[in-house]
């Protein structure tokens, strides 16, 4: 017997977390042989909760953000969110419940696997390639930011003041990595092999790390005890490559730099294509790097071009041993590499490079023809089906993900580099995506509503098309035409999804489209009708606009009736989104922090886990340039002084203060 609870009012948005939990149970059954185990199995779902979900036995405790879902007021990202959040509490009754953690330092052997698990469901459930470049892009965001700063800590940790600030992005992302290069080295039937026997062994036990690492190996008669180093090794290790060919050989040589005192064991997936005719000469292989340096030969007819990292195959930076990207490599790679991930990555590389030469104003015309090039190429395809791809081929790498790449982070001049490039790209080809967005629009027009991977990968498509448009807005007729667009795609949305689109564009209109922004804004909030995750939809979407006033909108807005510190949810829907707002929040000022150091002080009183949460987006400091550094460290510095703290935060702060 298979039952959700909710608010009255909510009962008719629980249809899609009844069809996901469903799914979740078959493909459990199907993939890893699991069965459920109870006569019963329920959700309940709560508006005031910290965390996502919690996988009591029998009776799983949800926040309605991840159970809720309708046409009207879920996004396709919220659907996919519900599938996904859904089946991680489900795939908890083997990974946490039967076979659960000895104790809190192995948290990440339940979350690790459990997200790795999800992302397998997900990705069965819809694109396994678009779901890769998904979860590589938050990885990228989030967990490589976080193994960069002072709250580093290794997938296992070795210590803590509050256990709740090690349900991070290393423990579950990192950790689900983790388990993935298990999969890639023992290959899917190996993995399963070792998953049994760890059932075999575990089932009604508190195991730990090491005990599911001897499960894979025994199962699969391999020393995985090398491997047991990315365990106990915080920080992102750096894979450098470099490569050659000489009559009929191709050498590539593979150097590794770690925080481990000794080489980690690291799945390197390769393929190998031919420089003329693009055909795959040496289909995907798993090279494994044991060793701070080895070199691996292959004998092939001509000469080639290397995938390398394919699927993403390990969490590491891969450089190239000269330092400069080969950027003719990467345009053939984004026109024809046969892995749709490192097809992906090869022209989010072309963008990065062009974003950085516009901001160090040292634009090479080579570099901008490669990215016209093979963005152009993108949208004419109008052969794919598989419009996500296209989508994301055509998305320049976030703020966050640029951030990352740099030692010393300028959020202002990062905005602004990746602003003019959008913008350049969006004038060369405005004709065309223009054209593309009006034959989408008329295709979908009359529709059925839809959440399968066409009708998704269509709307994403067009947002990404409308993001472009957009984009122009110079004059004040280009301010009125946006406008415009924006408007009349927010005025005709059926779902969430193309609504929310139009809103972000039009959050960020000043000049001849201020009138229709707040017009626009008004509408949505009338038309929330005080439905509270629609709500934190509204509150998000000005938090993050691009407009100069933004900070002085957020404070407004902490006063609106509708907005409390007392419901997570909403917290974070405000003063959360805020400091992701990277530019206006770490404008020279100082006047984001001191927004942030105030609220913590207030919010800590009443939600500590929260609090310490939020007070991460100060503890980089150092990555900030000095005048930027300064002004976090003081902020971090009247916090810890502060009578009382929680633990929650005074471990973040401290640490960040080290």
């Amino acid at each position: 017997q298979l039952e959700i609870f909710s608010e009255k009012e909510n009962v008719n948005k629980l249809d899609y977390a009844m069809e996901s939990l469903k799914k979740s149970m078959k493909w459990d059954e199907d993939t890893f042989g699991l069965a459920y185990d109870l006569d019963v199995y329920n959700i309940v779902a709560v508006n005031d909760f910290n965390m996502g979900a919690m996988e009591n036995k029998g009776l799983n405790v949800f926040n309605t953000a991840y159970v809720l879902a309708d046409q009207a007021s879920a996004t396709d990202t919220d659907y996919e969110r519900v599938e996904g959040v859904i089946g991680h509490e489900y795939f908890h009754n083997w990974t946490g419940n039967r076979v659960t953690c000895r104790d809190w330092f192995q948290l990440t052997l339940k979350e690790g696997l459990t997200v790795f698990r999800d992302q397998e469901f997900s990705g069965d459930m819809g694109s396994k390639a678009v779901k890769r470049i998904e979860d590589v892009r938050g990885l990228r965001g989030r967990q490589f930011n976080e193994d960069a700063g002072p709250m580093s800590h290794p997938i296992r940790p070795e210590s803590y003041i509050s256990m709740d600030n090690f349900y991070t992005a290393t423990v579950y992302s990192k950790g689900a990595e983790v388990i993935r290069m298990y999969n890639t080295l023992l290959g899917v039937d190996g993995f399963r092999k070792g998953m049994d026997l760890y059932f075999e062994r575990h089932d009604g036990t508190g195991v730990t790390c090491d005990d599911f690492r001897a499960a894979m190996a025994d199962a699969n008669g391999v020393d995985l005890s090398q491997f047991g180093l990315w365990y106990s090794t915080n920080g992102t290790p750096t894979v450098t490559y470099e490569t050659s060919y000489n009559d009929g050989k191709f050498t590539l040589t593979l150097s590794q730099k770690s925080n481990s005192e000794n080489p980690l064991h690291i799945p390197v997936s390769i393929g190998l294509l031919d420089k003329e005719t693009g055909e795959e000469v040496v289909p995907t292989t798993v090279l494994e790097l044991k060793e701070e340096s080895q070199t691996f030969d292959f004998d092939v007819k001509g000469e080639v071009v290397p995938s390398l990292l394919r699927g993403f195959s390990a969490p590491v930076k891969l450089v190239s041993s000269s330092g400069d990207e080969d950027e003719t490599a990467l345009a053939f790679l984004a026109a024809r590499d046969t892995d749709g991930f490192n097809k992906w990555e090869s022209g989010q590389k072309l963008f990065t490079s062009l974003i950085f030469q516009t901001m160090d104003d040292k634009q090479s015309e080579q570099t901008l023809e490669f990215v016209m090039e093979a963005f152009g190429r993108t949208l004419g395809d109008k052969a794919t089906t598989d419009y996500s791809i296209q989508a994301y081929a055509l998305t320049l790498p976030g703020e966050s993900t640029l951030a990352e790449q740099v030692e010393v982070v300028d959020p202002v001049a990062i905005r602004k580099a990746r602003g003019a490039v959008k913008k350049a790209i969006a004038r060369r080809f405005q004709s065309e995506l223009k054209e593309r967005y009006d034959e989408l629009t008329a295709e979908m027009e009359g529709e059925e509503f839809k959440v399968d991977a066409t009708s998704v990968g269509k709307r994403r498509l067009r947002n990404i098309l409308l993001d472009y448009l957009c984009a122009i807005k110079e004059t004040a007729e280009e301010q009125k035409a946006a406008a415009e667009l924006a408007t009349a795609q927010f005025e005709s949305a059926t779902g969430m999804t193309d609504r929310i689109s139009a809103l972000s564009a039009l959050a960020s209109m000043d000049g001849e489209g201020a009138a229709a922004r707040d017009a626009a804004l008004a509408k949505f909030y009338e038309d929330a009708n005080g439905d509270a995750l629609v709500l934190n939809k509204w509150f998000t979407v000005q938090a993050l606009a691009d407009l100069p006033d933004v900070l002085d909108r957020v404070k407004a807005l902490t006063k609106h009736p509708d907005f409390t510190l007392n419901n997570p949810n909403r917290c974070r829907s405000l003063v959360s989104a805020f400091t992701m707002n990277s530019a206006p929040f770490h404008d020279e000022s100082g006047n984001g922090y001191k927004f942030l150091s105030d609220t913590l002080a207030e919010l800590d009183k009443l939600n500590p886990q929260i609090s310490s949460r939020m007070g991460g987006a100060l503890i980089q400091w150092r990555r900030y340039g000095e005048k930027r550094g300064e002004l976090m460290k003081a902020e971090l510095e009247k916090l810890v002084e502060m009578k009382p703290i929680s633990d929650d935060l005074f471990e973040v702060i401290s640490r960040g203060l080290k």
